[in-house]
């Protein structure tokens, strides 16, 4: 098969992680027992290397980029699998910050078809574990070093939790996929400290006190707390990210360099260092995360694609995000003109916390879109919900359309005003493909 036809065969699974129920963080009857299959048929590949597992209600993807980044600065390759993609399913599996080849990864799919074909499966994979395997399958084939596996749902029973990392990395527990009833914290800590397995070194960035047994109770061998054994010293604004200093249990990294807007992705630099000295076991030399945040990018994390007028994307999908967009556009940029909002939200959101998140307020203008995916609220639903707060909105189903919609009125006013594109990464991967078009993205 050639990458269409891969797509298609893809595309042709069920993908649950796209399905409402689970996507709320329903887990009720889920089992790792159809990918163990899988992955057992192609030889367990995920037992080839070592792995640092990722999971979080927010940051996983910034802080997965960062522990790649950091390991790649000592010259070891590095895959990388993350979800969901932005433009392309290629950017899903990566070396060394690369995604794989198209046809490369027609290749493996093709490989792992051959197998549903000749009926080894017990059962049909989903779209989700098909690309799972592909990529334990290809770092495998490649001999990468390590791999850095990005969660794709909560954790216990995600695909990608047939691997046993050597480092568990969990960046926060924050209210996403849950009803938010009872003691929903608790219940999502519970299935996002299912990637720590015995023995394992756990690096823990929710430094809620309450919910730190239920992750000890899987048994790590050792334990780093946010504020306890790592975290963030200091932080100041600079010229285009922040200048930190950075703890972690082996010692403090002075005026790191951080190339990223904000105070957040600090948070997540303090993490990524101290995941990879503890995969190392020893500290970090300064000149290496220099080295490896000088670099940094990160496609659809507050990322800046022109000034004046000012576009942002960002792919913030909860309140928590949201608030998150509010407090980093508030403390690093000086916005005098009209806001411009384009936001794309998916099905399980509390549209008006989204929208208290993000500060939308009368005199703003927004164009409500809707997401590329079966969970996208209809444009229209979304502005109607907008429209109720007395903000001038209309609904522009098509992302690229609506993009081009909100640009086209900034860069008509001025310099002053601002197009923020945000409500979830689907949205932002499809307005991303829409500045490309613009000429808005190298």
């Amino acid at each position: 098969m050639d990458l269409d036809a891969a797509q298609a065969w893809l595309d042709a699974h069920i993908d649950l992680e796209k399905t409402t129920g689970i996507a709320a963080g329903h887990v009720e009857g889920l089992s790792l027992d159809r990918m163990r299959q899988v992955v057992g048929v192609l030889g367990d590949p995920q037992r080839d290397y070592p792995v640092i597992h990722v999971t979080g209600t927010n940051g996983k993807g910034s802080t997965g980029r960062m522990v790649t980044a950091l390991l790649a600065a000592h010259q070891l390759s590095v895959g990388t699998y993350s979800s969901p993609h932005l433009e392309h399913v290629t950017e899903r599996i990566a070396r060394n910050a690369e995604p794989i080849e198209p046809d490369e990864l027609a290749r493996v799919l093709t490989e792992i078809a051959a197998l549903e074909d000749q009926a080894f499966f017990d059962e049909r994979p989903s779209f989700f574990e098909l690309l799972t395997a592909a990529a334990f399958s290809w770092f495998s084939q490649v001999a990468v070093d390590i791999a850095v596996v990005e969660v794709g749902l909560l954790g216990r029973y995600d695909a990608t939790n047939v691997a046993d990392g050597q480092v568990a990395v969990v960046t926060n527990v924050g209210r996403d996929h849950t009803d938010g009833t009872g003691d929903w914290r608790r219940r999502i800590a519970e299935e996002k400290a299912g990637i720590v397995k015995p023995g394992s070194h756990l690096v823990l960035g929710e430094a809620d006190k309450d919910l730190r047994p239920v992750f000890e109770a899987e048994g790590p061998a050792e334990v780093w707390v946010r504020d306890d054994d790592f975290g963030v010293v200091t932080d100041r604004l600079a010229l285009g990210g922040h200048v930190a200093d950075l703890r972690t249990p082996f010692g403090e990294h002075p005026e790191v360099f951080v190339p990223v807007h904000g105070a957040h992705q600090v948070d997540n630099a303090a993490l990524a260092v101290a995941a990879v000295e503890a995969f190392f076991g020893r500290p970090l030399d300064e000149g290496v995360v220099a080295e490896a945040f000088a670099g940094l990018r990160l496609p659809g994390r507050f990322e800046v694609l022109h000034r004046a007028p000012l576009l942002i994307l960002d792919g913030a999908h909860n309140p928590d995000g949201a608030a998150t967009v509010a407090t980093t556009l508030a403390d690093e940029f000086d916005v005098t003109g009209t806001r411009h909002w384009v936001i794309g939200v998916l099905q399980g959101r509390d549209v008006d916390e989204m929208l208290d998140g993000l500060g939308v307020v009368p005199g703003d203008r927004v164009v409500a879109t809707t997401p590329p995916s079966p969970r996208g609220v209809p444009a229209r639903d979304l502005a109607a919900v907008v429209a109720a707060r007395e903000v001038d909105v209309v609904a522009v189903p098509d992302v690229g359309a609506a993009v081009e919609r909100a640009w086209r009125a900034a860069d008509e006013a001025g310099e002053d005003d601002l197009v923020m594109v945000t409500g979830s990464l689907y949205a932002v991967g499809a307005a991303r493909t829409a500045c490309r078009r613009l000429g808005l993205v190298g």
